[in-house]
């Protein structure tokens, strides 16, 4: 055979293989799914919005109303903390957003339209909710992509929003995949292969991003990581985590910092190998009129870490914006 010949043979083999293979490799079922009732805590609610059952927990009374959104991987377990204390100076919601926690879980064909997981569907969600647990005006509490929820909806609804805290946002970085990768995502391969990638959150590499998240590891107790893989025994979770991915893109938020209207607090760990500090730093400075509060001995989830700082610069803020 001639050597260009047996080149384009070979060409060919790996085209096929590269083409084919990812639709045929098999991929191994998750173990059998619990029902979201073994999985429900005492204080689980439950609310349909846009066609969603959104898990959610509420505490406390009266004005202000805070609404905590938490960020990539976690669920209302992470606010644990700081939920009840906080609900001595108000209302508090937690919510688990569309892929994560005990929230409904839609798959493909399940909608028309735009992906219940994208940033806008997120901000809808959330002002769905308010609307559903009548709650007209909300300081919003939220961390790391959380964070990216709460600054889009202050922005796309401003007369909703009463004050906005940013817990180590993601607003100069993330917003998922690299533009150039996007298309790619959406082809039968990756489509058919990616919640076999997205099942690595619960292993090792979730693992590793949970320890990533602390300054210091140490205090991750065996509780707190099962406090998070907890959600992983739902059907489909693996699906609704790649469906996120999927539909991921750049916030564009950090353009629109200056149009941002109401009091905002940026607070931050000064360890977070997350979403670097120098981000929050500079996000405080590019926030006409925000404050900053930085925790010392700190990472990426100070209201875990360092509940007691995190809730002291919460309570303090809110006194600024009452008066």
């Amino acid at each position: 055979m001639k050597p260009l010949r047996l080149i384009g043979l070979f060409v060919l083999v790996v085209l096929l293989i590269i083409v084919f293979g990812p639709l045929v490799i098999p991929i191994p079922p998750l173990p059998e799914p619990l029902p979201v009732t073994a999985l429900m805590d005492e204080d689980s609610r439950f609310v349909e919005v846009n066609g969603i059952d959104v898990h959610y927990k509420q505490y406390g009374n009266g004005e202000p109303v805070m609404i905590l959104l938490h960020g990539f991987g976690a669920s209302t377990f992470s606010w644990r903390e700081v939920m009840k204390p906080l609900a001595e100076a108000g209302t508090v919601i937690a919510f688990d957003r569309p892929a994560f926690g005990l929230t409904e879980r839609p798959m493909p064909g399940d909608w028309e339209g735009e992906s219940p997981y994208t940033l806008n569907s997120q901000v809808r969600l959330l002002i769905g909710l308010m609307d559903r647990l009548g709650v007209e005006r909300a300081v919003l509490i939220g961390n790391s992509a959380g964070g990216t929820v709460a600054m889009a909806a202050a922005l796309a609804h401003p007369e909703r929003v009463s004050g906005l805290v940013l817990v180590d946002a993601a607003i100069y970085a993330g917003g998922g995949a690299p533009a150039w990768i996007r298309p790619l995502l959406r082809t039968p391969q990756f489509d058919r292969l990616g919640p076999w990638f997205a099942r690595s959150i619960a292993g090792e590499q979730g693992d590793a991003f949970l320890k990533a998240a602390w300054h210091d590891p140490s205090k991750i107790t065996e509780d707190i990581i099962q406090g998070y893989r907890k959600p992983l025994q739902l059907a489909n979770w693996d699906r609704a985590l790649w469906e996120l991915t999927k539909a991921s893109g750049e916030s564009r938020l950090a353009e629109r910092l200056s149009d941002l209207s109401m009091p905002v607090l940026v607070v931050t760990g000064d360890d977070d190998r997350i979403v670097p500090t120098a981000d929050s730093l500079r996000l405080a400075n590019e926030i006409p009129g925000a404050r900053l509060a930085v925790f010392t001995n700190c990472g990426h989830v100070p209201q875990e870490e360092c509940p007691e700082p995190f809730l002291e610069a919460i309570f303090d803020f809110l006194t600024e914006i009452k008066e």
